[in-house]
């Protein structure tokens, strides 16, 4: 029988990577989506196939993980095999202005999934997306043993999740992984976070439609792969015998300076005539390294990350350069990413 699979966030960049893997494996796939009043679909709309076609295997359902109610009326007519709990309030700087909705979507979101999960789906396979930011302040290499130390309210708010997955999987049961991943970046990452606010400026200077990009912290080091990669690792997690915790990184460090001399020296560009700094996109607690040991998913899973940090800048400019020149409105008339 076809296997059915349930993906909370689908319209962000790891939902879209892992809606379309998930598809070729012959999969029906079931996303929630916020109700707003537009659209938010475009990393999926590639995918879509309107619902009366005998052949349509992609299915959005409105819902949102701080309605309890919904999530368990989901669960009861979806009846999934496997459930992927990728929503999130995930922007760690927007955190600190958000921390109450942060906590309530990131952390008593997860919550309020894995008891819906409890009364109507104890059987489905849960993957609940944890993140290194729980590890913080904990010096590298962090790996499933590491102590966390968050830094911020998402980092506080995965924690949360991640506990709440484990006592889930011990009290009742319940087949549930936590994925515990890493820095991941792709050309469809969000233009806010800073490796696409970089790619994405790159190409707007390289081709005279913006003339500076405003960062923060340049020092902070960082294990960045790329998100393909990483939702194979996240549907591996849920196909061995015995649900557990893993790391999915690179474990190669590269600051944020290095980023910006592989993005910009893609278009021949040096990154110094080009960036300025501008002290509101720093944290108020500041998250210095994060370098990850993923032996643990090499070893049970079968799982390593293939693309450096330097192939993923070339990818993202590449990417971005290719929606500038294919006449993309949304990238040569708007303003550049500098809120």
């Amino acid at each position: 029988m076809m296997k059915r699979a349930l993906i909370t966030g689908i319209t962000g960049q790891d939902g879209s990577y892992l809606a379309e893997f998930l598809l070729q494996m012959g999969y029906e796939v079931h996303g929630v989506i916020r109700r707003s009043s537009s659209f938010s679909t475009g990393r999926i709309e590639h995918l879509y196939k309107d619902t009366h076609e005998a052949n349509s295997r992609l299915k959005l359902h409105y819902g949102d993980l701080v309605d309890s109610s919904r999530l368990g009326q989901l669960l009861a007519e979806v009846d999934p095999d496997e459930i992927y709990n990728l929503g999130a309030q995930s922007h760690v700087r927007v955190s600190f202005d958000m921390p109450e909705f942060t906590g309530d979507v990131t952390g008593l979101g997860a919550m309020r999934l894995l008891e819906a999960c409890r009364i109507h789906a104890p059987a489905a396979r849960i993957y609940q997306a944890s993140s290194s930011e729980m590890f913080g302040a904990t010096p590298p290499p962090q790996s499933e043993n590491t102590p966390f130390y968050p830094r911020s309210p998402y980092g506080v708010a995965k924690v949360y999740a991640f506990w709440a997955t484990k006592n889930y999987r011990e009290a009742y049961g319940l087949f549930a992984s936590n994925g515990i991943l890493f820095n991941h970046e792709s050309p469809r990452r969000g233009e806010t976070f800073v490796t696409k606010k970089i790619t994405r400026a790159v190409a707007r200077i390289a081709r005279g439609l913006q003339d500076k990009v405003y960062l923060g912290n340049l020092d902070a080091v960082r294990d960045w792969g790329y998100a393909p990669e990483y939702v194979v690792g996240m549907w591996k997690m849920l196909q061995i015998d015995t649900p557990d915790d893993f790391v999915l990184s690179t474990g190669a460090p590269a600051t944020i300076r290095d980023f910006l001399s592989e993005a910009f020296g893609e278009a021949d560009l040096a990154w110094e005539d080009f960036v300025e700094f501008d002290p509101k996109y720093l944290r108020p607690t500041e998250v210095d390294t994060l370098i990850g040991d993923s032996d643990k998913a090499e070893r049970l899973l079968g799982w390593r990350a293939k693309t450096d940090f330097k192939e993923l800048a070339r990818i993202m400019v590449k990417a971005d350069l290719a929606r500038i020149d294919s006449g993309d409105p949304n990238w040569i008339d708007a303003p550049s990413f500098n809120a």
